[in-house]
């Protein structure tokens, strides 16, 4: 019984699914079949479900008609005791009626028939009853290996009265077998509704379009036909894939084939054959460089933008003066217009002099009302970064020589660790301090105002050749011009 529930699914769903195709075995051809299954024979019939076989030979009327002449067989027992012989035979003509043309790839059709049908047995009188049979049939034939062979799957019902019976029996064929087709003339071996005998490419592959000779069309030259091509305008000396759709291996909207530059990162602006640009020439390729216009020698960071450290608005590597204090007017060099009396003096002698920074008493401690002076020492060295500075501290004679020289010693050290301290921009390496005491005055110690001027911190530049080619870099006023005031005086 499964195999009869199977051989009844299979052709549901055949016919379910079967669909228009092109043409395969044209003309008036003869179909031979040979198909095998169960019976299921009427209950009334009092017989056993079996093994049943059953043969057709056909002439096609039509594309939508086809004559048959059939045979039936199935061998059986009764299903009462002593379980005998009780053997089924159907000898028939049919129409078939075929839903779809007969050469189509698929055909569901409707078989109606009459002919002689045979009840044989032992034991129940007659023991062959012979009687006229009508049949009718539903089924499906599904081309299978090559253009002449098909698939059959059919269920048949066949109406007989049974001996003794005033109405017919239903006996039950579902077989499964092949079907074969001979003569006619094969109508399209590829399938691409060009008729064999014009077609001059016998063998294109299905779904390709063709010309009226029967050629697959390639309107882009990829190599991949249309109606196969899923891509069907790749320029050419594109590299493809199977579907005829160009490869771009980098994403840059150029394919692969035609990209001279196939390795361009995600986001960068190519040209036509795929490189990418770099307008400012800052190595940050267009596209990723968020600044695109940075001027020439710039350093930048990793998105194309130019770094300021001082913030005076000339960029890190044009910047010839990297550490100018906050403020203050730069050329295009980025170094300051104005020049402060003190940085004036550090340029024109190699050496800033402070007199009045004020320490407590007989101590290094710095009183915070030198802080602000100091800062701006600070902010001027912090621009000289390639001067060796020497912090020096003076004192004038009053008191012994030696505790004169300790504490020009611990003021000089206190000064340099507060700009150190305030300013770390300022290398220490490039800084030593130094004590004088009394052995350096610059002016008599015979007088209040000789002993204060001799009262001093001063920073000495032991680089003058730094200091010569730093002097270089900056504008200075003119003689004739007027400094800009000090404001470093308090």
């Amino acid at each position: 019984m499964s195999f009869f529930k199977g051989a009844l699914l299979s052709a549901a769903v055949a016919l379910a699914l079967s669909a228009p195709a092109s043409a395969q075995i044209a003309g008036r051809p003869i179909e031979v079949s040979g198909t095998a299954g169960g019976f299921i024979p009427d209950g009334r019939a009092r017989m056993q479900s079996g093994f049943a076989s059953q043969g057709t030979l056909g002439w096609r009327l039509s594309p939508a008609f086809t004559l048959e002449a059939r045979g039936t067989f199935g061998p059986s027992h009764a299903d009462t005791t002593p379980n005998q012989k009780h053997n089924f035979t159907n000898l028939a003509l049919d129409l078939r009626w075929n839903f779809r043309a007969a050469e189509s790839h698929t055909v569901p059709y409707l078989a109606t028939g009459f002919g002689y049908g045979l009840s044989h047995t032992t034991g129940h009188a007659p023991d062959k009853l012979e009687r006229g049979a009508p049949s009718v049939a539903l089924g499906v034939l599904q081309n299978v290996i090559n253009q002449r062979t098909y698939l059959k799957l059919e269920m048949r019902d066949v109406m007989f009265r049974e001996r003794e019976a005033l109405e017919f029996s239903n006996h039950i064929f579902a077989t499964a077998g092949l079907q074969y087709v001979f003569g006619g003339k094969p109508h399209d071996s590829d399938l691409d509704g060009v008729r064999d005998w014009l077609d001059q490419c016998p063998n294109t592959p299905i779904g390709a379009k063709v010309d009226v000779h029967g050629c697959p069309i390639d309107s882009d030259g990829d190599g991949v036909f249309d109606g196969l091509d899923k891509c069907a305008n790749t320029p050419k000396g594109c590299t493809i894939d199977k579907q005829g759709c160009p490869i771009d291996s980098d994403g840059d909207g150029v394919c692969d084939g035609i990209d001279t530059c196939p390795n361009t990162p995600k986001g960068a602006t190519v040209d036509a054959k795929g490189c990418p640009s770099d307008a400012d020439g800052d190595g940050v390729l267009d596209g990723l460089d968020r600044c695109p216009n940075t001027a020439k020698g710039c350093t930048i960071d990793a998105y194309g933008c130019s770094k300021d450290t001082d913030q005076d608005g000339v960029c890190d590597g044009v910047d010839l003066c990297a550490n100018t204090p906050a403020g203050l007017r730069v050329d295009a060099a980025g170094c300051p217009i104005e020049v402060s009396v003190l940085e004036t003096q550090l340029l024109d002698t190699g050496d800033i002099r402070l007199q009045n920074i004020e320490f407590d008493t007989d101590s290094a401690t710095i009183r915070p009302a030198s802080f602000a002076l100091l800062d701006s020492v600070g902010r001027i060295l912090v621009q000289y970064p390639t001067l060796r500075v020497e912090v020096g501290g003076h004192t004038d004679d009053r008191g012994k020589k030696e505790h004169n020289q300790q504490l020009s010693e611990a003021r000089a050290a206190a000064v340099m660790g507060y700009l150190e301290a305030k300013f770390p921009l300022i290398d220490a390496g490039q800084y030593t301090s130094k004590g004088y005491g009394m052995t350096s005055p610059i002016a008599p110690n015979t007088s209040p105002l000789g002993r204060a001027r001799n009262r001093r911190v001063e920073f000495k530049v032991l680089n003058t050749q730094a200091l010569k080619i730093e002097r270089e870099h900056r504008q200075f006023l003119r003689k004739e011009e007027a400094a800009p005031a000090d404001t470093t005086k308090h």
